[in-house]
């Protein structure tokens, strides 16, 4: 980069301001990819979405640049607007979503909003270098800034922004700072500010003060309206948005907003998930669960006594730790992540399976439902190949398979999915696959895919005791399916067609939108 002349105080400020303005407008970007993947679902289509209206709103900002008259009133008007609107984006959002639910055009006309004022950032900035006749100024430099701050902002975002701040809290945060980037042009430039713009920078600088100082409060306001019950846990790692919410001894955990268990009827889904695949298998000693990091499976795995070992592995260790150890939520699965024959790993499932060499009596999946191209490629041909490869010739696999009612053509697509998996233990014989449900209240009828490499073991299934839902009836009425949930005409799920997100989708929106 070329040396700027030696204290040429304006043009060394822009090029801070073009890195921290490059900064802000990518976390503002990442904002609104997050929130409309936790809110509308589909990851991969809204974050393809929002980069989309992102870029091409910021080509719009740079030709609109032109007809700014003056460049530095322009650019201080700039940051102010981003400032707000930008810093505003995260709580609005969830306002809305908790009181209204349709949050689509909101989202996508404030992101083309932002897309445009900070499409406006870099021509206004390099025409303030050259009116400040900045030496030998070359506007690739400002590019190379603005390339730099946005790849700071990726790293950040991920690792330290989410996890200490929050989505709520990192826009006003963000905000602040594109307010703070105005003050500062404010006072280099002050022989070109009027007084206007001084008054509403310092209005507005003071409200997203204020606002930021009040996020927790916002938040139990969101929290309150989004959930039924009194909320008693609520945070944001790296990897999802994880609420816990309680009403008299009703507890209820939200991943991303979608309930994961209610207390209530927890017992009637792990119960199912669990039991039939333990009880069904000659020996159950070492034992495989991916995901489950609420320690529900694990629970009901244990009350088998023949088992010496666990392998929990679950991509948020966040989750793990919470029902390791918080007070409320470790008695909901009988301490079952504090039993010395659980080893729990925090670790993506496709990874950890692909390195791992250990044999298993059961392998029970008990991941998200396949609702993104991330998560479809734990339910596809692929990796039930490679989990297959180590499982124990006379043991089980069962996968939780989600609604053969609400998504059809999903549950059983998951279902021809295991069922043209390879055998291993006999390639000329295919895998005995038997589907199965159940109805889990706050579910609706669920389903779920057992697997025998050996074929049906011939002998009568017995259960715990203990066990509150599952009986060997309930098992041989689980497999029967009403003409309305049937088997249908569908594709495998792989990871080079990924038909199951469309299903999965198609399904869901049928019902309910």
């Amino acid at each position: 980069m070329t040396r700027l002349p030696e204290g040429d105080t304006k043009a060394i400020w822009l090029l801070i301001a073009t890195f921290l303005v490059a900064v802000s407008s990518l976390i503002y970007e990442l904002i609104a990819a997050t929130l409309s993947s936790y809110l509308l679902g589909d990851s991969v289509r809204q974050f393809s979405f929002v980069i989309g209206v992102f870029l091409s709103s910021m080509g719009v900002g740079a030709w609109l640049s032109r007809f700014v008259g003056d460049a530095t009133r322009g650019f201080v008007w700039v940051q102010v607007g981003i400032g707000v609107i930008g810093g505003m984006l995260a709580p609005l959002l969830y306002f809305v979503y908790a009181f209204m639910g349709d949050i689509g055009i909101l989202l996508y006309g404030i992101l083309g909003t932002i897309g445009v004022l900070s499409g406006m950032e870099i021509p206004l900035i390099a025409r303030l270098l050259k009116e400040i006749g900045a030496a030998e100024f070359r506007f690739e430099n400002v590019l190379s800034v603005d390339y730099v701050g946005a790849l700071v902002a990726s790293l950040a975002f991920p690792l330290l922004i989410i996890p200490h701040l929050g989505l709520m809290s990192a826009g006003l945060a963000f905000g602040c700072l594109n307010l703070a980037v105005a003050g500062l042009s404010i006072w280099i430039f002050r022989d070109k500010i009027d007084l206007v713009l001084r008054v509403v920078w310092a209005a507005a600088f003071a409200a997203s003060l204020l606002g930021l100082a009040t996020t927790e409060r916002m938040v139990s306001v969101v929290d309150a309206a989004m959930f039924e019950d009194d909320v008693i846990l609520n945070e944001t790692t790296p990897y999802q948005k994880i609420n816990v919410t309680q009403f008299r001894d009703r507890t209820r955990l939200f991943l991303d907003h979608s309930i994961q268990f209610d207390t209530l009827d927890e017992h009637r889904y792990h119960e199912t998930l669990v039991h039939p695949a333990m009880s069904i298998i000659p020996r159950a000693r070492n034992i495989l669960i991916l995901g489950g990091g609420d320690g529900m499976a694990a629970r009901e795995v244990l009350k088998h006594t023949d088992v010496e070992k666990i392998t929990l592995v679950d991509l948020d260790p966040r989750i793990t730790e919470l029902f390791r150890e918080h007070p409320q939520l470790k008695v909901l699965n009988s301490g079952s992540l504090n039993d010395p024959r659980v080893e729990i790993i925090a670790e993506d499932a496709w990874r950890f399976i692909e390195a791992d060499t250990a044999v298993y009596d059961a392998i029970i999946i008990d991941l998200p439902d396949p609702k993104s191209i991330a998560l479809s490629k734990l339910y596809s041909s692929e990796f039930y190949a490679f989990l297959m490869e180590r499982l124990s010739p006379y043991g089980a696999l069962v996968t939780q398979s989600g609604s053969p009612l609400f998504a059809r053509d999903a549950f059983w697509s998951v279902v021809e999915t295991l069922e043209m998996t390879r055998n291993p233990s006999d390639f000329q014989t295919p895998l005995i696959v038997i589907p199965y449900h159940v109805y889990v209240p706050s579910f609706g009828d669920w389903g779920f895919g057992l697997v025998l490499p050996q074929g049906r073991i011939d002998r009568s299934i017995k259960f715990p005791l203990q066990l509150k839902f599952m009986t060997e009836n309930v098992w041989e009425s689980a497999q029967v399916f009403a003409a309305d949930v049937d088997r249908t005409d569908v594709e495998p799920n792989s990871i080079k067609t990924h038909k199951l997100v469309n299903y999965y989708q198609d399904g869901w929106d049928y019902w309910f939108k």
